[in-house]
């Protein structure tokens, strides 16, 4: 599928965004980390206004404090497992999970099974601040090794997903396009589809890419490499990757604004 350049992101429909809803890691970040003009672009952001939402697969641990001390609107962690919002950055959960402790055994005993096909997997460093879902590296995982696990995983009734650095077991239905809905309709009722402009780099972003939910969508540059593996495509792709690509849409969204 042909993706546009984000030149073609027309002022018209920069101007009507009043919402920019955006992956962390592979977006955000640059080789990992955040780069020194990523404080400086967000503030740059909220200054003409436009409130910005991270949606990540990250931990509800890490996530909680990311919120708190970066200048954003809000945070959903775990691909829409829960969120964090103004004033008291309480955790709210956006999946029904009535015993968490008996959640997070079933989710344990499905790794391990995985770990007796897969004895390379290794659990992700901040899967002990999780709450919804349950991580492991990508890291040295094939795409064939992928899709079998993620096959297992339904198999065994639950979901499963990816971005460039975890793998995610988590419920049927946690998904980052569903929870950023769900959000958007409790926080921002007043704002329609194409005032919402959704930016990611990887699989587990797939859903904030349907134009059925999202029509104003971007993918930095890194996510043509999974271009081939994503139910949907973005509507854009910036020329950079990572957060330099990101701050190609920042640029051009402050400037609509002025």
């Amino acid at each position: 599928m042909p993706l546009s350049p984000l030149t073609d992101f027309f002022l018209s429909e920069r101007q009507q965004i009043e919402l920019i809803a955006s992956d962390m890691d592979g977006t955000l970040t640059l080789n990992g980390e955040f780069s020194a003009e990523f404080i400086s672009t967000l503030e740059q952001i909220a200054s003409v206004g436009l409130p910005l939402l991270i949606v990540t697969g990250r931990s509800a641990g890490w996530v909680q404090g990311l919120a708190q001390y970066l200048p954003v609107a809000g945070a959903i962690a775990e691909n829409g497992g829960l969120y964090f919002f103004p004033p008291n950055y309480e955790a709210r959960f956006l999946v029904d999970l009535p015993d968490i402790s008996a959640h997070r055994k079933d989710l344990a005993d499905c790794f391990e099974q995985l770990k007796a096909e897969w004895p390379q997997l290794v659990e992700s460093s901040d899967n002990r601040f999780r709450l919804t879902d349950w991580t492991f590296d990508v890291e040295g995982l094939g795409q064939g090794e992928i899709d079998a696990i993620a096959q297992r995983c339904n198999n065994q009734g639950w979901g499963f997903t990816y971005s460039t650095v975890q793998c995610h077991i988590r419920p049927q239905g946690q998904d980052k396009g569903i929870a950023l809905q769900r959000l958007i309709a409790e926080q921002y009722p007043e704002l329609s589809p194409n005032q919402v402009v959704t930016i990611g780099d990887s699989p587990n972003d797939a859903s904030l890419f349907d134009p059925a939910l999202f029509p104003c969508s971007v993918g930095v540059a890194n996510l043509r490499h999974y271009t081939d593996q994503l139910p949907h495509c973005p509507a854009y792709i910036t020329e950079e990757a990572e957060f330099p690509g990101f701050q190609e849409l920042a640029s051009d969204l402050i400037h609509a604004k002025l």
